[in-house]
């Protein structure tokens, strides 16, 4: 299968707002007269989309809420990290993203993001970083129902690429997935992708025994040599 498609993963792969996620959940938990977050359950969050966790932190408080309120609490936290994020002068992006986009595009690939994040928060990082432009398909949180480690985002992407690009004929093996935690990763390689992990949430040594390629930076990733593993396995299957 040849390389036809790159999905990034947005909070961990984009923008380093980890610190700023973790301080509104806590912030809510704490107006809805709850126990903020626990060691273990800043872990698990990690990766997962806002509902999952929230559903989560709400049933280990023995706190039971119908969807449409959960939905409430979803936008609230969405409202402030707007809020965050306007307070910032310069937006905590990871270095190399614009040269890693670049390539991407130069090489005719297309560009999707998968992530737990719900959209409006994408689309203010992606419009205020002038980024927006390059992502064919974006499927944020509010695009399904479960959450990663399930594969169902990344499946939903391809989808949306088919019928964006009638002619694609894209299927998940011929996606890359970039990704930072152990939920995202589990999510793209169960939807058949292959993954490039990178360790700004996770030590090197976590994603690498997970990942098919592992890389410190963004800088690190060297698309020409993914391309050729990528040709290489192609080759290989046509000569079966």
């Amino acid at each position: 299968m040849s390389l036809k498609a790159v999905l990034f993963d947005f909070n961990g792969v984009i923008i380093n707002d980890e610190r700023i996620h973790l301080k509104l959940i806590d912030e809510i938990l704490i107006a809805e007269n709850l126990q903020p977050q626990r060691d273990n359950e800043r872990q698990f969050s990690l990766g997962r989309s806002d509902r999952a966790c929230f559903q989560e932190l709400l049933d280990n408080r023995g706190r039971v809420v119908s969807e449409e309120y959960l939905t409430q609490l979803l936008n609230r936290k969405a409202q402030s990290y707007i809020l965050e994020l306007e307070k910032l002068e310069k937006l905590p992006l990871y270095s190399g993203l614009d040269d890693l986009i670049f390539q991407v595009r130069s090489r005719n690939l297309k560009i999707g993001l998968v992530s737990g994040a719900i959209r409006k928060e994408i689309d203010l990082v992606l419009e205020r970083a002038n980024l927006a432009e390059h992502f064919s398909v974006i499927v944020a949180g509010d695009d399904i129902t479960t959450s990663k480690p399930k594969p169902d985002g990344y499946l939903l992407a391809v989808e949306r690429l088919n019928q964006k690009y009638p002619d694609l004929n894209l299927q998940p093996q011929e996606c890359l997935a970039i990704e930072d935690t152990p939920a995202g990763i589990q999510a793209a390689k169960t939807a058949q992708m292959q993954v490039v992990g990178v360790a700004n949430t996770y030590p090197f040594h976590m994603l690498q025994r997970c990942c098919n390629w592992t890389v410190d930076y963004l800088t690190d990733l060297e698309l020409d040599r993914v391309q050729e593993v990528f040709s290489q396995k192609e080759l290989k299957a046509k000569a079966e």
